[in-house]
């Protein structure tokens, strides 16, 4: 069992490393063609959002989650709350932070040398309006997870590596198949949402041992997992509207 985890665990590493170099000669190749040839200051600002993005969130915020990896764990785990809604405020908590590095890149776009509005990587220079429209729809990703979690054996880095293969998808679907070249970049800015919270996820839990399928499974159920969640809202939402509508004809 020892042996087929570390082999587990091994293989993830292995191909978040491949992903990893693959995105970077990507950047590398793209930074070196858009800064030789593009004229248009805008697209060469957004351009220097992108790789900034990479540098503080997937490069420095990697390194410094695998360095606190430990002591997070450590002071997690005195919460006295139950693992799966700590797992989804953790996962919460991580997209605020990546939103709050994209929406300050995005304030900061007239430094890399923007003329204009429409340079920018956040569809808002207003964090609050950045996170109700992104945060709140990643929520019933994060919950999908966790009922994930509960039932299959999944290690940190098998999750860092499927969240983020969804939402290179999900980046794809919503902005265009060519953002799938990108994968490199999007399984890292997903994936470390989900990786420090992962390791908070109690070992000793009865889990089933993952299989292929399994992983298969995990990349695109939060995909499907979002609509019976909107329609729990959209249901709410009117529930609580006709009761003040009935409330306002009772006077």
């Amino acid at each position: 069992m020892l042996r087929k985890i570390i082999a587990r665990d091994n293989l993830a590493s292995r191909l978040l490393v491949v992903l990893a170099v693959y995105g970077i000669l990507c950047a590398s190749v793209v930074s070196i063609l858009v800064f030789a040839g593009e004229k248009d200051p805008d697209k060469r600002a957004i351009l220097s959002m992108g790789i900034g993005l990479i540098a503080i969130w997937c490069i420095l915020g990697g390194v410094a989650m695998r360095l606190a990896r430990n002591r997070f764990v450590e002071w997690s785990l005195r919460l006295r709350i139950e693992w799966r809604l700590r797992f989804v405020l953790f996962c919460i908590a991580m997209a605020m932070l990546e939103e709050a590095v994209t929406t300050s890149l995005t304030n900061a776009a007239p430094l890399f040398g923007a003329v204009s509005g429409a340079a920018r990587i956040t569809s808002s220079t207003n964090y609050f309006k950045v996170i109700s429209g992104s945060v709140v729809v990643f929520i019933p990703w994060f919950i999908c997870w966790a009922w994930i979690l509960g039932r299959y054996d999944f290690r940190p880095l098998e999750v860092m590596l499927l969240f983020g293969l969804t939402g290179t998808m999900a980046e794809s679907i919503t902005f265009g198949y060519q953002h799938i070249a990108e994968i490199g970049m999007w399984v890292f800015v997903y994936g470390l949402m989900v990786y420090l919270p992962a390791h908070t996820v109690p070992r000793t839990r009865n889990a089933i041992t993952v299989k292929w399928r399994h992983c298969i499974g995990a990349i695109f159920l939060p995909l499907v997992f979002i609509v019976p969640f909107a329609i729990f809202l959209i249901f709410s939402l009117l529930k609580h509207l006709a009761s003040l509508v009935r409330k306002a004809l009772a006077r």
